[in-house]
């Protein structure tokens, strides 16, 4: 699949923590995201963060916190990307959704 130089990138930010029917957030949009035939999609653990609850939450060895940020990131053109967000933003409660235009500088070469 061959991404346009001119696409949009679809970021998604929840606790790792959140679930969709018993399983993980984060998994449930990474597996949608594939099935939807999106170009790919990255999942990046935080270290630190905090949200609108404004609590931080932190990954130190000393912390308790177990609800650490995630961020699902998808690169693709904007046709595919715009419906597959609208799916997303049914699923994320107090998460964070975010659409903004990016220039791919190099594809990845497909097969």
């Amino acid at each position: 699949m061959s991404i346009r130089p001119n696409a949009l990138r679809l970021t998604v930010v929840v606790g790792e923590s959140d679930t969709w029917h018993h399983r993980p957030l984060h998994s449930e949009i990474v597996h949608r995201a594939h099935a939807a035939g999106l170009a790919g999609a990255s999942v990046f653990h935080g270290v630190e963060g905090f949200g609108a609850s404004s609590v931080v939450h932190t990954s130190r060895l000393l912390s308790l916190s177990e609800d650490l940020p995630v961020a699902v990131v998808i690169v693709d053109a904007e046709e595919r990307v715009r419906p597959f967000a609208a799916e997303v933003r049914a699923l994320v409660g107090s998460g964070l959704v975010l659409l903004d235009a990016v220039e791919v500088v190099r594809p990845e070469a497909t097969a």
